[in-house]
């Protein structure tokens, strides 16, 4: 597959460990934290907890979720917000899989 509207190929699903994650590092800006559930679904999330602004990608995933490894924040992937009682929300970003291969929209 060839990128298209302004898609970008960033790794394959095999790169990103089950329940774990994967930093794409950006030159502007916050990196993007990769995270791949039991399912082998794959979220993007601004890679920065919105509390304290702890490395998300650090954190340990929990069904839909990552939960930070500072203060045990959890934040959701469908959105970016944490869960409550916690208030606060980090960027989410547009991201599909196909063939085998994690495809990453810079919007």
């Amino acid at each position: 597959m060839e990128a298209n509207n302004n898609w970008k190929a960033v790794c394959a699903l095999a790169d990103i460990p089950k329940l774990g994650s994967r930093v794409v590092r950006r030159a502007a800006g916050d990196d993007i934290a990769l995270f791949r559930t039991e399912t082998d679904a794959v979220f993007a999330l601004t890679d920065r907890c919105p509390h304290k602004g702890g490395p998300l990608s650090q954190g340990l995933v929990v069904g839909e979720a990552v939960v930070c490894p500072l203060h045990g924040w959890a934040i959701q992937f469908s959105d970016g917000h944490a869960c409550a009682p916690d208030e606060g929300c980090t960027g989410k970003h547009p991201v599909k899989v196909v063939d085998g291969v994690v495809w990453l929209s810079p919007v």
